[in-house]
């Protein structure tokens, strides 16, 4: 028993390393695709070079992306296939099928188009051009659709049937496809992705401005970037709210183990909110406990008096591990509370006239750099540890996904992982630092094309 704990311990280590080096890269993708899709649409609208200029310095960062995310996409399905072989039996006529969808319609068609972005401006000609950075922004949109829907099916499942053996048998796509889950999470994750590089975006731009304060390729960054924060960041708010308040219905130990609720207060007492707490799984209650009287109820059920489902209402073996998913969600919410911030600084400062000049504010961007990502990884905890013990939620526990494997083979596996991620980060953070570092100017080398260029556009 206790080898059999070793090893699933270590199988879930390994998955939670692996996914977080992907997820960021694959948000990071879908983020930049869309940053340069509106970019290359604003130069072709607006006919002016400097549109064309941000978009080849943030089209060298997007190709390097690409490269070291597909690098950690297949550790990721190595390491899916070693250890959560049982998972894959049974629930692979259900998976397998969103996961080649993602593969054959979305990989392939950013795959496909990624080489006329890079190399083909000067070949097909602006429109065409165009269209490749349409497909593959389209591609990475499409990606995050499957994916989504594949992971939102084992949160939420829905449209299936179990065989004798044990197996889930899909009987009905839509609701598959779109389960309950879905829209939320597609919404979530993909403002997440956004914010997540437009605070890159940001910070980049801002470390920049203040080394070279008039470049306009830096201003244009940091203006377009903290304007999707300002539209984005509140959006984000409304749809994780949203999110959270599904969450009470179809997840309830999850939401409770957020609000790190042990037990229901009595009634017309309301639910508090608490601030601060340190959840103790053994003795079941929370120590240093700082919370606000009633407030809780108040985001919850839209009054003063409601409660939510406590934990010691469900069975112990079914409670997720309760302080990973309370500081994790707090952690999340802060950071999304100084995007808030960020963006809200930046509108007054614009209504001033004062964007470009006030430097608090860059270097704030510059230490917020990596918050969305952050805050990304946090909600990504939330979502997956607030479902454990559970693979299939409710009905395929975690430990009876696991492979028949040893812990010393996850164990050393693990090793290999590291060191991979450790060589193909190591360069990739490298060569994105040194592009970081040098602001996009206006002397690319080779000839600069022009609207009037459409040779080989048909």
């Amino acid at each position: 028993m206790e080898a059999t704990e070793s090893a699933l311990l270590a199988a879930r280590l390994q998955f939670s390393i692996t996914i977080s080096f992907h997820i960021v890269l694959a948000a990071l993708t879908i983020g930049l695709a869309n940053f340069l899709m509106v970019l290359e649409g604003l130069w072709l609208w607006r006919g002016k070079k400097i549109y064309l200029d941000v978009y080849r310095y943030w089209l060298k960062i997007f190709a390097l992306t690409v490269a070291v995310g597909t690098a950690s996409g297949l550790i990721l399905e190595y390491q899916f296939g070693l250890n959560w072989s049982r998972l894959a039996t049974q629930a692979g006529d259900i998976l397998g099928p969103l996961m080649f969808y993602e593969v054959l319609a979305a990989f392939f068609l950013e795959a496909g188009f990624l080489g006329i972005m890079l190399f083909g401006l000067k070949k097909v000609g602006p429109r065409v051009h165009f269209f490749a950075t349409c497909a593959v922004a389209c591609g990475s949109l499409i990606s995050a659709f499957w994916i989504l829907s594949a992971n939102s099916w084992m949160q939420t499942p829905a449209g299936y049937a179990i065989s004798h053996d044990g197996r889930f048998i899909a009987q009905d796509w839509w609701a598959i496809i779109f389960n309950p889950s879905f829209p939320y999470r597609l919404a979530h994750m993909t403002l997440a992705a956004m914010l997540g590089t437009a605070t890159l975006v940001a910070g980049a731009s801002a470390w920049q401005l203040l080394r070279e304060p008039a470049n306009p390729r830096a201003r244009l960054q940091y203006s377009m970037a903290l304007w999707t924060i300002i539209v984005l960041a509140p959006a984000q708010i409304v749809v994780g709210h949203f999110h959270a308040e599904h969450s009470l219905t179809v997840q309830p130990q999850k939401v409770a183990a957020i609000e790190g609720s042990w037990t229901r207060p009595p009634e017309g007492a309301g639910e508090p909110m608490r601030l601060f707490a340190v959840p103790d799984m053994a003795a079941r209650r929370n120590h240093w406990e700082l919370a606000i009287p009633r407030l809780g109820s108040l985001y919850v059920h839209y009054n003063l008096t409601g409660t939510i489902a406590a934990l010691d209402e469900f069975p112990a073996q079914d409670i997720p591990p309760v302080p990973i998913v309370f500081f994790a969600f707090r952690f999340m919410v802060g950071l999304g509370l100084l995007m808030l911030g960020q963006g809200m600084a930046a509108w007054m400062l614009a209504r001033r006239q004062r964007l470009f000049n006030t430097r608090w504010m860059m270097r704030g961007c510059v230490l917020l750099a990596p918050a969305g990502f952050v805050a990304m990884l946090s909600g990504w905890v939330v979502t997956e540890v607030g479902r454990q013990p559970f693979t299939v939620y409710g009905l395929l526990r975690t430990a009876d996904s696991l492979s028949p494997v040893s812990h010393q083979q996850v164990v050393a596996s693990t090793w290999s992982i590291l060191l991979f991620y450790l060589l193909i980060f190591g360069i990739g953070l490298w060569v994105l630092l040194r592009i970081l570092r040098k602001p996009a100017h206006e002397d690319q080398p080779g000839p600069q094309p022009t609207l009037a260029d459409e040779t080989g556009d048909s």
